[in-house]
């Protein structure tokens, strides 16, 4: 298995730009069925991914405050993991864990057996999304390329050293 650093992640289709739900689920669902990296996997049933994300976040909410959520699902139609992240400058009512409308939702897609996997991401989510000014650069982003791209940028750089401070 290739370290997660060989991936892609955050390129383009990965964001979907001006979340119009409100309500967690349909937001989850809208965030699901507008992102190209979801809607490009071979085989892969979006209403179904939609409800093993709905059902993993009706067991405990994924709003780790200060505007973001990192909701996630496991399906095997999916071989390497993908995420995808939903911007709403209005927010979401997700019941984060601080009441914050939620403006960054983050979907992560991953197959069951890659546990690991998973956890090395929402690390890497959560110690970028912790930095303020960061948050507020990518909310400031003129363009879902631009927002992309920072993305993109940030968290490879941070899934190299960690990969490299585990080696």
């Amino acid at each position: 298995m290739k370290p997660l650093s060989h991936y892609s992640f955050f390129d383009t289709g990965s964001v979907v730009w001006g979340v119009r739900s409100s309500d967690k689920f349909d937001a989850i669902r809208e965030v699901i069925s507008r992102s190209l990296v979801f809607r490009r996997i071979y085989g892969l049933d979006l209403d179904a991914f939609a409800e093993a994300v709905i059902e993993r976040e009706r067991l405990q909410s994924t709003g780790l405050g200060h505007g973001v959520a990192v909701a996630h699902g496991r399906t095997t139609e999916v071989l390497e993991p993908q995420i995808a992240l939903g911007v709403s400058p209005e927010g979401i009512d997700f019941d984060a864990v601080d009441d914050e409308p939620v403006q960054l939702l983050f979907i992560i897609a991953n197959h069951p057996d890659n546990k690991m996997d998973y956890l090395q991401i929402l690390s890497c989510l959560v110690s970028l999304v912790r930095n303020d000014v960061f948050r507020q650069e990518l909310l400031s982003c003129m363009t879902t390329e631009e927002l992309e791209n920072k993305m993109c940028s940030a968290f490879q750089n941070l899934m190299r050293k960690s990969e490299a401070a585990r080696a």
